[in-house]
């Protein structure tokens, strides 16, 4: 057999193959059997939408309870009555009575308005630490006098000088009459802040210091009204046994009672005073009369 006859075999048996699995499927209406397995495409579907409806129930407004506002506790107002301000123990404060008291800075400024009012009172004669007072006012004074055992509310000595010339001989003698205080008076007043005592607001003492002569207006000691001798040079002698006498004249210098500014207030304050040799002593305590009934 050559090979144009076994061509012509495989050409019939190719063509038996497609007419038993393509066209006699084709002719009876049987799919295609071409021995592949294919997927078949799934039916379509008419999906119809579920629809819910839901019983919606309507709830009442939330009712927000009111807040309440604690009203605030009113300041009390002053009843325009000067208080008096006592003493009590150092120790209260722990403070010793052997602390040296600090200087401060004094702030003074001018204020325009002068009408004041005594707030409170401060009187005494010794040293002592105050109780505590509270100060509701933004701003407010302090004034304050003393009376020195060697001032002239006191009764001061007025001393006179007597003197022995000796016109050119003998030996001049001269004495004293009276006696001259040694005293030396001092003052001082510390302001602490209550709510913190380790601040000290500040340290007041009498600008000059304490000089009763100087406030009273004594002067260097002149000559009686006396007849006098006038030596060869020219110089004045007192006569023998003449008295030369202090001059005391109206005091124009007297700074009597000093004045403290404070800018600061609505907080509690306490008073540490030094005294030395003082028949007495008063301190106000003064606010503008404008803030009263705003306070």
């Amino acid at each position: 057999m050559d090979k144009k006859d076994i061509t012509f075999i495989i050409a019939a048996f190719c063509f038996i193959l497609v007419i038993a699995f393509v066209i006699k499927p084709i002719a009876t209406g049987q799919p295609v059997n071409t021995g592949l397995s294919f997927a078949t495409p799934a039916p379509s579907m008419t999906v119809t939408p579920l629809v819910i409806y839901a019983n919606i129930t309507t709830l009442p407004p939330t009712i927000i309870p009111h807040r309440t506002t604690t009203p605030p506790t009113p300041v009390p107002t002053w009843n325009q009555t000067a208080q008096t301000i006592g003493f009590v123990n150092s120790g209260t404060y722990q403070i010793s009575t052997n602390q040296t008291l600090p200087q401060g800075t004094r702030i003074n400024a001018t204020q325009p308005d002068t009408n004041r009012t005594v707030y409170a009172v401060i009187s005494g004669k010794y040293s002592g630490t105050t109780q505590i007072i509270n100060i509701p006012f933004p701003y407010w004074e302090l004034s304050y006098t003393i009376d020195p055992m060697m001032g002239p509310m006191s009764g001061p000595t007025i001393q006179s000088t007597a003197i022995t010339p000796t016109l050119g001989q003998g030996i001049s003698y001269s004495g004293i009459q009276g006696s001259y205080g040694s005293v030396s008076p001092q003052f001082s007043i510390q302001v602490m802040d209550a709510s913190d005592p380790n601040r000290i607001v500040r340290t007041i003492s009498p600008p000059g210091g304490i000089d009763p002569n100087l406030w009273a207006g004594i002067k260097e000691p002149t000559p009686a009204a006396t007849s006098t001798t006038v030596n060869v040079y020219g110089n004045k002698i007192p006569p023998k046994y003449g008295t030369i006498e202090p001059t005391l004249t109206p005091s124009s210098t007297d700074p009597r009672p000093w004045l403290e500014k404070f800018f600061e207030g609505q907080r509690g304050y306490y008073f540490i005073i030094n005294s030395q040799y003082l028949n007495s002593y008063t301190i106000q305590i003064l606010i503008p009369s404008r803030y009263i009934g705003q306070y």
